[in-house]
């Protein structure tokens, strides 16, 4: 069903820290603490409990009404988004993999979201084309993460000035800072792709943008300007 991830065992914090961010920050509860459970316990990946909290704690600050997502998996992030937003809230989400797809509709039947979540089937690239410009409030990449540099031009489009894009682990155990001879081959696309990345994004004027040591590193961006990222796109 999905592909093991050992950057779940490789957080950019110290282990204790880690574990009382994840023990002693408030829990979910109901249906959505089973999912996460449920997840954890069967090495699915999923935001982890210090991401949860970070969401829990920004969303409601933010308010957004229109939440693009790319990446469902599970579709537990997608439902913990909507629990924070306001009642009129809707997510759309992006989602490739058949066996991610089936356990998201699931998740999203038996927690009653199926008239706030529009579930997209299929490559993100291709989704995201045809999303209209400016039309959402806030954003969560949380797919391949060799794609983040391509996916961003149009993500950034579509993104709403004055707008949050939250794109997750970023930092990749820490790995992120290694020299790519030192990186086994099988990952080290995903290292290079991730470096341009932050290259581009770090200090570009176009926009506000800083890391946070949460989970496996969130990077957090507000949109300001507009700018054209168009030389990022895959040929």
């Amino acid at each position: 069903m999905h592909k093991r991830n050992e950057m779940m065992d490789r957080p950019v914090i110290n282990n204790d820290v880690r574990e009382f961010l994840r023990r002693d920050q408030k829990q979910l509860k109901g249906k959505l603490l089973e999912i996460e459970k449920w997840a954890n316990e069967n090495r699915v990946p999923v935001i982890p409990h210090e991401t949860v909290a970070f969401f829990k704690w920004l969303l409601p600050l933010l308010s957004p009404k229109d939440v693009l997502e790319v990446g469902t998996a599970i579709g537990f992030s997608a439902a913990l988004m909507l629990e924070s937003m306001p009642k009129s809230g809707h997510v759309t989400t992006i989602e490739r993999n058949p066996d991610m797809i089936d356990k998201a509709e699931s998740n999203f039947q038996l927690l009653g979201l199926e008239d706030k979540v529009t579930l997209l089937k299929g490559q993100a690239n291709e989704w995201l084309e045809k999303i209209e410009s400016d039309s959402k409030d806030f954003i969560f990449m949380d797919s391949a993460k060799a794609k983040y540099y391509s996916f961003f031009p149009e993500c950034y489009r579509i993104l709403k000035t004055g707008g949050v894009l939250a794109v997750d682990d970023v930092l990749q155990g820490g790995t992120i800072l290694d020299d790519e001879k030192d990186i086994p081959k099988r990952t080290r696309k995903i290292h290079r792709k991730l470096n341009e990345f932050l290259d581009v994004v770090l200090d570009h004027p176009a926009m506000d943008a800083v890391i946070l040591p949460v989970g496996d590193g969130l990077l957090m961006i507000t949109k300001r300007d507009e700018a054209d990222f168009s030389f990022m796109k895959e040929e």
